[in-house]
C-alpha cells in the first residue's frame, strides 16, 4: 500500500473522521429532540390551561341540594356572605368557616349577619389554622371528623378558585362528595377572561397553583394516603369556637 495513503488513513482515524459525512453530531439530535419536548409541553400546557379556564364559571349556579356539611374558604369576595345566606336557607346541617383570622370571633362574625346571629352562635365553627387551600382541606377534614359529618359536603369559594379547592379536598376527604358553590366575584361575570388582563393573570396564576394541587392528589394516590388520619397534635390544636 501506498505509504501516503496510509498515513491519510491514520490521520483520517485520529481526527475521528468517517466516512458518513451527512450524519448530524449527537449534540444537534440532542437539541432537536428537546426542542421537540418543549414545544410539546408548551402546547399541552396552553391545551390544559384553556381546558381549565373552561371549567370556570361565570354564572352561580341555582343549589338545589341539600347536604351534611358546608366548607366556605375564606380569602375571596362574598365567599363568606354567600355561604350563610344559603347555609340560612337550610342547604347544609353545619357550616365550617376555615382560614379565618385569629383576630376574628365569633362575635364580630354574628354582627356581620345579625339576622342570622342564633344561626351563626349554634351552628357555624370557625377554624384558625389554614394557612393556604390545603391548610383549609386538611382543616376541613379535622372538622368532618370531629363533628361527624356525613357523605356530602358543599364547597363555598371562588369561582377561579373552585378547582383547585375541589382538587384538595378530593385529597383530604376521598370518601365524600363534593357538590361545588363557585361564588363569581362583580369583574368576572359573563366576562371574557382574555380581554381583562387582570382577569387573565388570576385565571394564569390559578392554573399554576390547580396543577400543583393535582399532582399532590395523584402523589397521595399513589402512596395509598385515605387523608381520612389526623394526628392527635393536629386536632388538639383545632377550636371550632
Amino acid at each position: 500500500m501506498n505509504r501516503d495513503k496510509t498515513a491519510g488513513m491514520n490521520a483520517s482515524f485520529l481526527k475521528g473522521g468517517n466516512d458518513c459525512g451527512d450524519t448530524p453530531p449527537r449534540r444537534h439530535t440532542i437539541l432537536r429532540y428537546a426542542a421537540v419536548l418543549l414545544s410539546a409541553g408548551i402546547i399541552l400546557f396552553s391545551a390544559g390551561f384553556l381546558l381549565f379556564a373552561s371549567w370556570v364559571e361565570t354564572v352561580e349556579p341555582a343549589l338545589s341540594r341539600h347536604a351534611e356539611g358546608m366548607i366556605a374558604l375564606t380569602g375571596g369576595a362574598d365567599r363568606i356572605t354567600d355561604a350563610v345566606d344559603l347555609f340560612a336557607r337550610g342547604h347544609a346541617d353545619r357550616l365550617l368557616i376555615t382560614g379565618v383570622n385569629q383576630n376574628i370571633t365569633r362575635t364580630e362574625i354574628s354582627k356581620l349577619f345579625p339576622k342570622f346571629r342564633e344561626l351563626v352562635d349554634c351552628c357555624v365553627d370557625l377554624g384558625y389554622d389554614a394557612l393556604n387551600t390545603a391548610g383549609n382541606a386538611d382543616e376541613a377534614r379535622r372538622w368532618v371528623e370531629q363533628r361527624h359529618i356525613g357523605k356530602s359536603l358543599i364547597v363555598v369559594t371562588s369561582n377561579y378558585h373552585m378547582p383547585r379547592a375541589l382538587a384538595e379536598m378530593s385529597r383530604a376527604l376521598p370518601d365524600r362528595e363534593l357538590i361545588p358553590f363557585p361564588v363569581v366575584a362583580l369583574r368576572m361575570k359573563d366576562s371574557i377572561w382574555w380581554r381583562n388582563p387582570h382577569v387573565a393573570r388570576i385565571m394564569a396564576t390559578e392554573y399554576v397553583k390547580y396543577l400543583v394541587a393535582v399532582t399532590r392528589l395523584h402523589l397521595a394516590s399513589l402512596r395509598g394516603w385515605t387523608g381520612r388520619q389526623a394526628t392527635p397534635t393536629a386536632l388538639s390544636r383545632t377550636n371550632w369556637s
